[in-house]
């Protein structure tokens, strides 16, 4: 359009009065329903608006008035929402940052380190333990077998020990195929206890102390027509400390580790050690055995019967 024929723009108080004019209407609506429905109730309309404004001491020209009611026609001056939809709620979302970009924000930083946390941090911590474990159990628990067998072989003495090695060295690396952690700890401390129980070095001596007896009799359970001799021993090693020792106890089947026990004896070693102690208070022979380094067993020095006991 050129500036020719361009409609000029109207005066700032002309366009707020057409806006008032409109807005009566607005608050008339019941009037503005029934006044246009035609040329003539809409000079009607515009009388009677003009009565209005002239009543409030408003003087407000014919073409504002037509102007006011021809807005009012065309929806001029009348905010229409937008239609619901993608765009309208993404801009109303914009609109409102301020009052839920904060706590978005604050949840947002705390699912990122929370993320960094897991994904970081744990997720690796945990992956690098297990793969710590899975080493530990087909690498590292195996060669620790391998390493108790092989000294045992080197320091025995007897080949009761090496068997009894390599039984535990085979059941304890089939449990780790299996996975099985506990039943493979299990046979390396069992081969640690064979390897302990080699370099074990002790004599095997009668108790001589006032205040403990040195020996007793017994009336088995199973047979009370029989009787049971035992005396009462300890184990010194060679720096003279006495030793707690693991002992199957033949009456309950237990094994309790003790410091003295009653070794099961015939009725004429008992009665022997006895005679010696009324002698004179003390037991001369009062060595029972001895156990040298690389030997599972004690070597008895007198007759023994094979059964202990841990409770008298």
């Amino acid at each position: 359009m050129s500036d020719a024929t361009a409609k000029p723009a109207a005066p700032l108080d002309e366009v707020m009065l057409a806006m008032d004019v409109v807005d009566t209407l607005r608050h008339r609506q019941d009037l503005a329903i029934r006044e246009l429905d035609g040329a003539a109730r809409e000079a009607q309309l515009i009388a009677r608006l003009r009565d209005i404004y002239h009543q409030q001491g408003i003087e407000v020209p014919d073409h504002i008035l037509k102007e006011g009611v021809s807005a009012l026609a065309e929806s001029r001056f009348v905010y229409e929402p937008p239609a619901p939809g993608f765009g309208t709620t993404m801009a109303r979302i914009y609109v409102g940052r301020k009052r839920w970009g904060k706590p978005v924000l604050a949840g947002l930083l705390a699912l990122l380190v929370l993320g960094i946390g897991y994904f970081g941090v744990w997720r690796p911590y945990t992956a690098g333990q297990a793969a710590q474990a899975r080493i530990e159990l087909t690498e590292g628990l195996p060669a620790q077998m391998d390493a108790l067998r092989q000294t045992i072989f080197e320091e025995t003495k007897v080949q009761q020990a090496v068997v009894q090695a390599d039984a535990l060295v085979a059941r304890g690396k089939a449990l780790a195929n299996e996975g099985n952690r506990t039943g493979a700890e299990d046979a390396v401390e069992r081969l640690t206890a064979l390897r302990d129980q080699l370099r074990q070095e002790y004599v095997l001596r009668v108790v001589n102390r006032a205040d403990v007896q040195s020996g007793f009799w017994t009336f088995p359970e199973i047979n009370t027509d029989a009787t049971n001799y035992y005396i009462v021993v300890e184990a010194i090693d060679p720096n003279g400390a006495t030793l707690s020792l693991p002992i199957l106890n033949e009456e309950t089947g237990a094994t309790e580790t003790v410091a003295i026990w009653g070794v099961r004896v015939p009725e004429s070693v008992y009665n022997a050690v006895a005679a010696d102690k009324r002698d004179d208070g003390i037991i001369q022979a009062n060595e029972v055995g001895r156990k040298s380094d690389g030997f599972l067993e004690v070597e008895y020095l007198m007759p023994v019967q094979g059964g202990a006991v841990t409770r008298w």
